[in-house]
């Protein structure tokens, strides 16, 4: 990517967010567009590194066995009303509607309902169970205190997976299966999320999860053991069986130890044995050739809320400058390596552009700053903004025979030839 063509100027950031540096940064320098309360468009970078988080998420619940659908995010409202949740949703103003001569839909603020409408047509007998189903797309929710940019808005992309079982003990084998996907898809993005105890709230069904980031920007607030890496959301402490609950499904018989601490929701996963097909009669043909229920688990990361948390996580704050950018992880970074060239040097600028070409050809992903009248200080502060992990100055010493890589979440340098930094990549 040529930075000349993104008509991005030469950045100058103030009054910084205080909540949230990382999601304000990118607001300013244009990555982040906001339309209204909880509504984003997204520039190049945050965009690629968005679709680098969604492929490690579909390379991964694949690797795991699952099957990738796609379902309609706008829905007849026939569906939620038969499974009696239209009401409620509508009630509390969460859901958005549109009516038509052609009948009232609904903007999908979730996808059991569709998910079950999907799977009765499929999954009609033992022989087709266990599946789990996966989908990555738009919800949308009503919410009446958008908050923290991306961490909570109206519109949001989301994976959304759920797994159709013939009994209890074979959705427990399929709960485990999306429990250690999920712990792979964050450690390969980079976030070291930790699963905790949770309610199932209105979700209903028999267990539940949360995958939580330790971060003062969280909304939520849970009881951690640092020692046994264990978790729970203080929710679970209001309800009058907590401690034979906690005991029965994980082993938890004293949290003298645990400590409160703040964090950050990325994702969730439950089992909700047969309620939801029971609602909409989501029954296939058992060994006994009878009619039977299926036993569902559902599962989500929210993937605009990993983005954003991705952003914030990994922050530069100067002590100078106070929070100016980014370094992020290699495994999202959507271009490696930032050249920023000496402009009204014929010659170096001729280098950086045989350079990147050169990269561009191994496919190695790059960045040239080629933008005119722009010091190349400032060039340097820009490459931190938009978060590339490493960056080349050709200026004055650059001899064209090596190159000076250096780190930007280390500061190391380290002189390397054009073979070297192929091989590098």
């Amino acid at each position: 990517m040529k930075l000349s063509q993104t008509g991005m100027g030469n950045v100058k950031l103030n009054n910084i967010d205080e909540m949230y540096p990382g999601q304000s940064i990118l607001l300013q320098t244009g990555q982040l567009v906001q339309y209204g309360a909880g509504l984003f468009g997204y520039n190049t970078v945050p965009l690629l590194v968005r679709r680098n988080i969604e492929k490690i998420i579909t390379d991964t619940l694949n690797k795991y066995g699952c099957v990738e659908v796609l379902l309609p995010t706008l829905q007849p409202d026939t569906i939620w009303k038969n499974s009696g949740r239209y009401d409620h949703y509508i009630d509390e103003g969460t859901m958005l509607i549109t009516k038509t001569n052609k009948g009232t839909f609904c903007l999908a603020p979730t996808g059991e309902e569709a998910i079950l409408e999907f799977a009765k047509e499929k999954l009609k007998s033992y022989k087709n169970l266990s599946v789990t189903y996966y989908q990555i797309g738009e919800k949308y929710r009503n919410e009446i205190r958008t908050r923290g940019f991306l961490l909570r808005g109206k519109s949001f992309p989301m994976l959304d997976a759920y797994s159709f079982d013939a009994d209890d003990k074979s959705m427990e084998i399929s709960y485990e299966n999306a429990r250690k996907a999920f712990l792979e898809i964050f450690e390969k993005i980079g976030l070291p999320v930790i699963p905790i105890v949770a309610d199932n709230g209105t979700m209903g069904g028999k267990k539940s999860e949360e995958f939580m980031l330790i971060s003062e920007q969280g909304e939520d607030k849970i009881l951690y053991n640092e020692e046994t890496g264990i978790g729970l959301n203080t929710e679970i402490l209001e309800r009058e069986d907590y401690k034979q609950y906690l005991e029965e499904e994980y082993g938890i018989t004293d949290i003298s130890n645990f400590k409160e601490i703040r964090t950050m929701e990325l994702g969730h996963i439950f089992q909700l044995s047969t309620r939801y097909s029971e609602m909409m009669d989501g029954k296939y043909i058992n060994k006994d050739g009878k009619e039977a229920y299926y036993y569902m688990g559902c599962y989500g990361i929210g993937v605009s809320r990993t983005l954003a948390a991705l952003y914030e996580n990994n922050l530069i704050d100067d002590s100078k400058w106070g929070p100016c950018g980014f370094v992020l992880p290699e495994s999202v970074a959507p271009y490696k390596v930032q050249i920023i060239p000496k402009m009204e040097n014929e010659e170096k600028f001729e280098l950086a552009n045989k350079l990147y070409n050169e990269l561009q050809k191994k496919g190695i992903n790059a960045i040239l700053d080629d933008r005119e009248k722009i010091q190349i200080g400032a060039k340097i502060r820009d490459c931190k903004v938009l978060g590339t992990p490493y960056m080349i100055v050709i200026g004055d010493k650059s001899d064209g025979e090596s190159f000076e890589l250096e780190n930007n979440r280390t500061g190391e340098k380290k002189s390397v030839t054009l073979e070297e930094l192929i091989l590098n990549f």
